[in-house]
């Protein structure tokens, strides 16, 4: 069955707008017509490809909207869309406001509309929807839905707990990479320029927000340094950059610690890497971490959400308690120190990739979802 599909997203960086484009370009790939809905081009969203195209959210400044009004806006657009189109379905990522205004435009539409899929991903279930300002709204247009995802295991029982959910209306369909685009296969000049000295590269990806815990990265790094000659490359940004940076001032690691800042092809950056740090907070899935797994890049990461779904605890990395920056180091120094060790994560980390979160395996998942939601069997 090839279908019209209707894709609203974020389309800056962030795991559920990487995985809503790659997910569009592989439904593309694979014969669907896929149009994406955003007030700007995702920032996966590179080249011409056949059957992919991009609808862009224009609102209008007037002086008596302080505010403008971005969900009606997306509401208005995926309706003209799916009448103009003749979309079969819209698959939104992110509760808060693509699922509601997906529901608005299905009441705005004459006749037959589209069926709406909602993909969870994370803090807008576990943060934004919360709020008191969202947290009705969020609950309203996760059961408005015809057919409801989500990325984890923990995430869909998470969201069953706080938003009353009813059991067996949430698909845990897992994130998924390109397996052929993250692989082992290091650029030596990329290495030799972020390491000089031969050093060990440790590396961390992220938007730099609070939960990330990048503080705590300086720190684990500065206790692994001290014992295994090594270089931090941090790649991305946001709040907590600042604090990043002056963390490794204070601690003298400044000629030792890389900010790339936001850098689009990651997988050109990860296949350098020793190891992997995630010690977040929180992560309802742990993208970051999947990505380097692919890469062959062992990875240190926090017990915490949907990560000891993808990371294998002595398999492919070591999961600890978020903030335990002495039992973190000690697994970094353990990785890095002994090359049996390393290469064995290595390679488990690559198969685990392979056999469950490769787009081969995940996204025939969404394409039979599809099918049942709009068979009317999803609810």
């Amino acid at each position: 069955m090839r279908l019209k599909i209707g894709i609203a997203c974020y389309p800056t960086y962030g795991g559920s707008g990487a995985v809503a484009t790659e997910l569009g370009l592989e439904l593309a790939r694979r014969g669907h017509e896929v149009h994406f809905m955003s007030y700007a081009s995702p920032f996966r969203l590179t080249g011409f490809q056949d059957r992919v195209y991009f609808h862009e959210v224009e609102m209008e400044d007037y002086p008596l909207i302080e505010h403008p009004p971005y969900t009606l806006a997306l509401a208005v657009a995926i309706h003209d869309v799916g009448r103009e189109r003749g979309l079969d379905l819209v698959h939104v990522h992110y509760a808060i406001p693509h699922a509601t205004s997906a529901w608005i435009a299905g009441e705005m539409a004459e006749g037959a509309r589209p069926r709406i899929v909602t993909t969870l991903h994370g803090t807008d279930i576990t943060l934004v929807g919360q709020h008191p300002s969202f947290r009705s709204i969020t609950r309203f247009s996760i059961l408005k839905s015809d057919g409801l995802t989500a990325v984890s295991n923990y995430l869909r029982d998470e969201t069953e707990r706080s938003f009353k959910v009813p059991e067996g209306r949430i698909r845990v369909i897992p994130n998924f990479i390109d397996t052929n685009r993250y692989r082992r296969d290091p650029n030596p000049a990329h290495r030799a320029k972020l390491a000089p000295a031969g050093e060990k590269i440790v590396m961390h990806v992220s938007n730099f927000r609070g939960v990330k815990r990048v503080e705590d990265i300086v720190e684990i790094f500065a206790r692994t340094a001290a014992r295994v000659p090594a270089r931090l490359v941090m790649v991305g940004d946001g709040p907590d950059r600042p604090r990043a940076h002056q963390r490794a001032e204070a601690l003298g690691l400044l000629e030792r610690v890389v900010f790339l800042g936001k850098h689009t092809l990651v997988e050109e950056l990860l296949p350098c890497a020793d190891l992997f740090l995630l010690p977040s907070e929180s992560e309802s899935f742990g993208l970051a971490a999947l990505e380097a797994m692919a890469c062959g890049t062992p990875v240190v990461a926090s017990r915490v959400g949907g990560v000891p779904e993808v990371v294998e605890n002595g398999e492919s990395g070591y999961l600890l308690r978020p903030g335990d920056v002495d039992g973190m180091s000690e697994a970094a120094v353990e990785i890095l120190s002994s090359p049996d060790l390393w290469r064995r994560m290595s390679q488990k980390g690559r198969q685990i990739a392979e056999d469950k979160f490769s787009a081969s395996a995940i996204v025939g998942r969404y394409e039979s979802y599809y099918e049942e939601i709009l068979s009317g069997a999803g609810k």
